[in-house]
């Protein structure tokens, strides 16, 4: 038998089109005449992402500018986290050709001291899309293993050039590769390939290529990135040279990093059935008593017993020969089960209230600062850890809450509206209990949310769902952070008042000091200068809490009492 498949409609094809419902009706209705028939067709996933860039950020010219250094920049970062050095990148935007103030031509080149990738695996890891080292439970800042590539292959279809790439290990060979994407096969097309001699062991990656975008439109986006990456990366040295020649260098301030996260197993609450049937096909356990504490995080043999005695479960039994519907409703048992540990956070690698604190001192330099972190906590299996700072005044000018949100130390910048941090600073906040003048107190609030799975709304990564667990944490951080920043403004009023008593003294008090010295029949007026002191102390008393730059900035704005010396008649 035969059959015969008619022609597409203009809407492209998406995996999800697909469907038994459809292939029936297409092979069944094929004899009727006259009747418009789909033609059905597989894509590949460069393909898919080609037809779609709009969903992974690339929907413009300088949105794909910002996605393009932004996806560079976090695989570089990554690659130094991953073998424990302190991150040196430099990264170079060329204009080639084009206007200045519109689309045009751009070469770009970043260069880092990471962990390099073997020769063998340049070629893949460069021209396939969802190809990647991403893909184990532990936090990182890429997810889907896309980034990177899709910015090369956005510059491959507007500028038909490919991409070079060198990069070493830190052994006796660098690796140099000219490649572009085949995008119908998701397969990379190496043009030429060199093996150079290492004689420094020299470890690291180059990648250059030339892309199209709007610099003009999206050099605020990208410098405000690259300050906030540096906000919560203090410990890496990052400099961009710009098309317009000029250099911003974000100096490291701190020596030191966060432990790098450990690869875990799936927690329990987590799983799914095809997550257990994958566990099921590669395990070289026997007994399911074995299975569950050999794949499962946090799972030990009392736990294991008594949870597949709860399920009705033979711990004797072989896993492989677990039915469909056994391995349905052990995943139904899983998530209904109460004995299970709640996830530790080995796999994830928070910023710790030093660095994160360091970090927002460094950039945006302000008079107060207060940071927390949360304890860890977890939703659908997946653990996070909430960080939350907040700072006032100094270099903070502008009136209001202005907000910086992170997930695994990597800026969000756009729809920042959609994000669960908006609503609670936003929407559940009531910042008069806090004694904050929305209207007059400059106050910026910094959200770091990691985890093995930030649940973004889109592939996009630029906002993060609100899901109830992690919105419970970001309110409760912030509330504690609030509560910091309401005692400093306290503090603060009471200076200002005792400011005010000290200017009515140092106004009155010389004076009466002489009228009384004449009344008195003395010759010689009383020494102000310990009463002065007196008073000064109990200035000084009132801001021992606060921090070195907040007493800087009190003692500054402090009065300032003259004591004019008696002269005789």
């Amino acid at each position: 038998m035969s059959f015969q498949l008619f022609l597409l409609t203009s809407t492209p094809l998406s995996f999800s089109n697909i469907n038994v419902f459809e292939v029936g009706e297409s092979l069944g209705g094929s004899r009727e005449k006259g009747m418009v028939m789909n033609k059905f067709e597989e894509i590949s996933p460069a393909d898919f992402f080609y037809r779609n860039r709009d969903i992974a950020g690339f929907s413009n010219p300088a949105r794909a500018l910002y996605s393009t250094i932004r996806e560079l920049v976090e695989n570089s970062l990554d690659a130094c986290e991953s073998v424990g050095v302190l991150p040196d990148i430099y990264i170079s935007l060329r204009h080639v050709e084009g206007p200045m103030d519109g689309t045009a031509v751009y070469k770009i080149k970043i260069l880092d001291n990471g962990s390099g990738i073997p020769g063998s695996k340049i070629p893949l890891a460069f021209g396939k899309v969802l190809y990647g080292s991403k893909y184990r439970l532990k936090q990182t800042r890429g997810t889907f293993g896309l980034g990177g590539t899709m910015a090369i292959l956005y510059g491959q279809i507007t500028t038909n050039k490919a991409v070079r790439v060198v990069s070493s290990t830190g052994g006796a060979s660098m690796y140099e590769y000219e490649l572009t994407i085949d995008i119908r096969r998701n397969r990379p097309r190496i043009i030429r390939r060199r093996v150079h001699k290492n004689p420094n062991g020299w470890r690291g990656t180059l990648v250059e290529f030339y892309t199209e975008g709007d610099y003009f439109r999206s050099s605020f986006r990208i410098i405000e990135y690259f300050k906030q990456t540096a906000m919560v990366n203090p410990y890496a040295e990052i400099v961009f040279a710009d098309p317009r020649g000029r250099l911003y260098v974000f100096e490291r301030c701190v020596y030191e990093m966060p432990p790098p996260p450990k690869e875990t197993l799936p927690h329990p609450y987590g799983v799914d059935v095809e997550t257990i049937q994958r566990l099921i096909v590669h395990t070289e356990t026997k007994t399911l008593l074995d299975f569950m504490t050999k794949h499962f995080h946090r799972v030990g043999k009392a736990i294991a017993s008594k949870f597949l005695e709860a399920a009705g479960l033979n711990p004797k039994l072989n896993p492989k020969k677990l039915g469909r519907e056994d391995v349905v409703k052990l995943v139904h048992h899983m998530k209904s089960f109460k004995g299970f540990l709640p996830p530790d956070a080995s796999c994830l690698s928070p910023l710790g209230e030093k660095l994160l604190k360091a970090g927002i001192e460094k950039e945006l330099k302000p008079e107060f600062v207060a940071v927390t972190q949360r304890k860890p906590s977890s939703y659908s299996g997946y653990p996070f850890i909430v960080e939350v700072g907040i700072a006032y005044g100094g270099g903070i000018t502008k009136p209001g809450i202005t907000l910086y949100r992170f997930s695994n130390k990597i800026p969000l910048l756009y729809d920042e509206a959609s994000d669960v941090s908006w609503k609670v600073v936003n929407q559940m906040i009531d910042w008069s209990r806090y004694k904050v003048n929305l209207n007059v107190d400059p106050v910026a609030v910094i959200v770091h949310i990691c985890s093995t799975r930030i649940p973004y709304k889109t592939v996009g990564k630029e906002f993060i769902a609100d899901r109830p667990e992690i919105e419970r944490e970001v309110l409760n951080g912030v509330r504690t952070v609030a509560r910091r920043l309401m005692l400093h403004l306290s503090r603060k009023k009471r200076i200002q008042r005792e400011k005010k008593r000290l200017e009515v003294f140092g106004k009155y008090l010389d004076k009466l000091a002489l009228f009384s010295t004449k009344l008195s029949g003395r010759r010689k007026p009383p020494d102000l200068k310990p009463l002065l002191v007196k008073i000064a102390k109990i200035d000084l008393a009132e801001i021992e809490g606060g921090s070195e730059a907040e007493k800087r900035a009190i003692l500054e704005e402090s009065p300032v009492v003259e004591v004019k010396p008696y002269e005789k008649a």
